[in-house]
């Protein structure tokens, strides 16, 4: 998946829980908390992105995001199906 399609869900996959994950945080709720502060204004867009690419990839989610994202996160690692791991996100953005 091209980044420019869902700019925000590279921005946090690649860099807030990429391979350096532990600079922002242990837990996924940490690493959420140091984002919304680096991107106080944009943080919103990323849930529009989890709804879009949902519902684009309902039938396929975990092939498409394994596909657009899986070199730097693995939900699974995260104790998560890619499901729960894009709604645990949302919930946790939406706070």
């Amino acid at each position: 998946m091209s980044p420019e399609r869902y700019p925000a869900m590279h921005r946090i996959f690649h860099v807030y829980f990429g391979q350096d994950f532990d600079l922002f945080g242990e837990t996924i709720a940490e690493i959420l908390a140091c984002y919304k502060k680096d991107s106080p204004h944009t943080y919103s867009n990323l849930i529009h992105e989890i709804n879009s690419f949902m519902d684009e990839h309902s039938a396929d989610l975990d092939c498409a995001f394994e596909r657009s994202y899986g070199a730097g996160v693995d939900p699974t690692l995260w104790g998560h199906t890619t499901e729960s791991f894009l709604n645990e996100l949302k919930g946790l953005m939406s706070e």
